[in-house]
């Protein structure tokens, strides 16, 4: 069988400037951890970005939704709205055909991750259309998901992943179905980019594991991308085991058979993407149900 899967380590990050941006960026470069080179992959674009202190993109549009997560520093995104400082938790999407820019106007580097739906195509110079007119704000304002007028950025902290801190007065913003936590099997989920944000064809969502938490085996009918944010995981991808551990990346195609488990000590936790969205029904499917059915068939 194929593999529909890959597995990238933390030290093979190597950000490099991207096709089409050499005269539109200044201290800019991406690491593409996933993208048409990789098996299995048709719909994801998944990249680790470094902004230097100083450093710009130029305002720019794509033919694909991007949406991003910032783990160090401070990047400042200009948008139609407004000029955003993003902080480590922020997270944020742009819609397709929307003009943005990112600056690094702080004293240390900044680095985000990004997940970009449909995945962008080399052959058309990566999607991306450098535009005029966007002026930055000399206002920077920051993420404050507790403002209703805050439509398309959110941020989530280790402490939004505990069950005991889900109580109204806890809570960042408002309950809703992208806010609750879904909690099983030692496994706790919650949403950050969905259509709720204003996402269309991408998901973007944290996961967390306790000591002996256990997804068994499934494929979905979608591509999952899941970056290691603290911890150690052990992950079985197309039967080939893998020790995931932070910083690392691993990409699930469709049909890929994964299972992940947590053996202790500690939590496990990662970024989680999906493109496209999941469908309303099956979006999972457990070897284990269809295991059992074959089982009761051959008992009767």
């Amino acid at each position: 069988m194929n593999p529909r899967h890959v597995v990238r380590r933390a030290h093979e990050v190597s950000p490099e400037v991207p096709t089409g941006f050499t005269a539109h960026s200044a201290g800019y470069g991406r690491w593409a951890a996933v993208d048409h080179a990789t098996p299995g992959a048709v719909h994801t674009g998944f990249g680790v970005n470094h902004l230097e202190p100083g450093g710009t993109v130029d305002r720019h549009v794509h033919s694909f939704e991007e949406s991003f997560y910032v783990m160090s520093g401070e990047v400042v995104v200009d948008t139609v709205e407004g000029s955003v400082v993003l902080r480590p938790g922020d997270y944020g999407v742009v819609p397709i055909g929307s003009p943005h820019g990112f600056r690094n106007v702080g004293d240390g580097g900044a680095v985000w991750a990004d997940m970009l739906a449909p995945q962008p195509r080399p052959g058309f110079e990566g999607d991306t259309f450098f535009v005029p007119g966007l002026v930055p704000s000399s206002e920077l304002v920051a993420v404050d998901p507790r403002d209703p007028r805050t439509r398309s950025f959110g941020n989530i902290t280790p402490a939004n992943m505990d069950p005991g801190r889900q109580t109204q007065d806890m809570l960042a913003v408002s309950a809703s179905m992208r806010t609750a936590l879904l909690v099983y099997s030692g496994i706790t989920v919650k949403m950050m980019v969905d259509s709720d944000l204003g996402a269309h064809l991408l998901t973007m969502f944290m996961v967390q594991y306790e000591e002996r938490g256990v997804a068994g085996a499934h494929d979905h009918p979608l591509e999952e991308t899941y970056m290691i944010e603290e911890g150690k995981t052990i992950g079985r991808f197309d039967g080939v085991e893998y020790v995931l551990e932070p910083g690392d990346i691993a990409f699930a195609g469709v049909g890929c058979v994964h299972e992940f488990s947590n053996p202790g000590p500690g939590i496990v936790r990662w970024l989680e993407t999906q493109a496209p969205q999941p469908p309303a029904r099956h979006s999972y499917r457990f070897a284990r149900d269809w295991s059992y059915l074959r089982e009761t068939l051959d008992d009767a």
